[in-house]
């Protein structure tokens, strides 16, 4: 069976104590490690070879981890570099991130923090490495699918805007591609050879997504024990994309549209004016027109950010383009589900293609992927195609309503008889949405999944197979 390629990890690190104990850990959560013992041949090797992410000491012969950094950035921008380094060589590891180091940690540093550092480093790596393609159908990286009159024009847009510096508002319903077209946009543009740094504002609690963005000095507030670089002085040259602008707090919006007019920016806590040259994009699912009317937006940010504005249509308003993504979607999942040669019945295309798509792409890949599941190696029958629709609406239903609306209407289903356990239909739904996503961000890695669920490997994996999330005879933990 085919599967992703692991994440190749470069360790340069001296002590083969420690050298031990982050190798068994990196290679736990599936990942290859390579082992330099020296900041020369560790840099040699970084040049030479292929990585997703090097990890190195501060202190190492031959080559400091300073000199490592600048040397190995300016060789390849785009590598995402973690340093580790002791508490009283804070300064330090701050200048190497100013030299191009994504991110430090440091010692003695929890290994929970350091693999979350390194699954962060290894998806930013992919967002810059990996190729976006438009209209390819038959592509086998990530790309935006699609012929219909309304792509076309997307993708004038994208080639309109790529070589320009001017600022992009992409908007669009969840699950539309918003990240994809960023990453085109970036590609395709003069800084596609420096960093590409994506934020997902609605995810960062808003307490700490100040300091995300902009960085903190020491003591700015509780926790804050040294100076952090924020994402802004990472993309320093390059593209920084905003997420879910919609959800920002109205003190960062003021903070944010100062960085944008005034092209410098002040740490949390701290005085020193920061001077950034960092082109933004941003993307929304929201309607900010009405957040303006309701004053939980800023309409010098709303024109600021909207330079140029890229809408994406919902899948409902571009039907025509189905088919090909099912195919594409086919050919993506196949080798991730242990289907070598994936295929389908026209009927079955011809049902995906009249359905309501309401989480729009995303939700129709899920849909393909739950019913190559449901077929496997056998072509994907109407059947098939129905299943999945019919699970993934279940999860869609959990997920897109509060819960107090979904308990609702499921108690007004219980109270006129139209179904029986309201609790067990709740638990139910809620768990099939929890451990659907929490298996696809971890990429399929069972162990990484129900870890953060506090699980253990045993419940994880009788879970999707119960939710027909992976075949039972697929091991995907090790």
């Amino acid at each position: 069976m085919q599967m992703k390629p692991q994440p190749k990890i470069l360790l340069i690190e001296d002590d083969a104590g420690i050298v031990s104990g982050l190798k068994k850990e990196l290679q736990a959560e599936g990942h290859q490690v390579a082992v330099a013992e020296r900041g020369d041949t560790g840099l040699a090797q970084a040049k030479a070879q292929a990585f997703d992410v090097v990890i190195t000491d501060l202190k190492l012969p031959g080559l400091t981890g300073l000199e490592l950094v600048e040397q190995l950035h300016a060789a390849k921008p785009k590598l995402p570099i973690i340093l580790m380094t002791a508490f009283g060589t804070t300064e330090t590891a701050i200048e190497a991130t100013k030299l191009g180091a994504y991110d430090y940690l440091l010692k003695p540093f929890d290994m929970a923090e350091l693999l979350d550092l390194v699954a962060k480093s290894v998806a930013c790596n992919r967002l810059m490495s990996e190729p976006v393609e438009l209209g390819e159908a038959q592509s086998s990286q990530s790309a935006i699918i699609g012929n219909s009159r309304a792509m076309q024009a997307v993708y004038k847009e994208i080639g309109r805007v790529a070589a320009t510096a001017v600022t992009v508002l992409i908007r669009g319903e969840t699950g539309t591609g918003k990240e994809l077209v960023a990453r085109a946009i970036y590609q395709h543009s003069s800084r596609a050879a420096q960093p590409f740094i994506a934020v997902n504002c609605a995810a960062i609690p808003e307490t700490l997504l100040e300091s995300e963005l902009f960085g903190h000095e020491r003591g700015a507030f509780t926790g804050a024990q040294a100076r952090r670089i924020g994402r802004f002085e990472q993309a320093d040259r390059g593209t920084l994309f905003l997420d879910e602008i919609g959800d920002l707090s109205l003190s960062t919006q003021v903070k944010l549209l100062r960085v944008l007019q005034e092209k410098y920016l002040q740490r949390v806590g701290g005085n020193e004016k920061i001077s950034v040259d960092v082109r933004v994009l941003a993307a929304t699912h929201r309607d900010l027109e009405l957040a303006l009317k309701d004053n939980q937006f800023r309409e010098d940010l709303f024109y600021r950010l909207s330079g140029v504005t890229i809408s994406l249509p919902p899948l409902s308003q571009r039907a025509e383009d189905i088919p090909d993504l099912v195919k594409y979607f086919m050919q993506r999942s196949g080798s991730e589900v242990g289907v070598e040669a994936p295929s389908i019945r026209p009927e079955a295309i011809e049902f995906l293609r009249t359905q309501v798509w309401r989480g729009n792409v995303r939700e129709l890949e899920n849909a393909v992927r739950q019913a190559l599941l449901l077929a496997r190696n056998y072509p994907i029958g109407l059947e098939h195609a129905q299943e999945a629709y019919a699970r993934t609406r279940k999860a869609v239903l959990a997920s897109d309503q509060t819960v107090a609306g979904y308990l609702s209407e499921l108690l007004a289903k219980a109270q006129r008889g139209e179904t029986e356990g309201a609790h067990a239909a709740m638990i139910e739904g809620m768990e099939r949405e929890l451990f659907t996503q929490a298996i696809q961000l971890a990429r399929g890695n069972q162990a990484k999944a129900a870890r953060w669920l506090g699980v253990t490997r045993t419940t994880m994996r009788e879970k999707l197979i119960h939710f027909g999330l992976h075949p039972a005879g697929e091991k995907q933990d090790e």
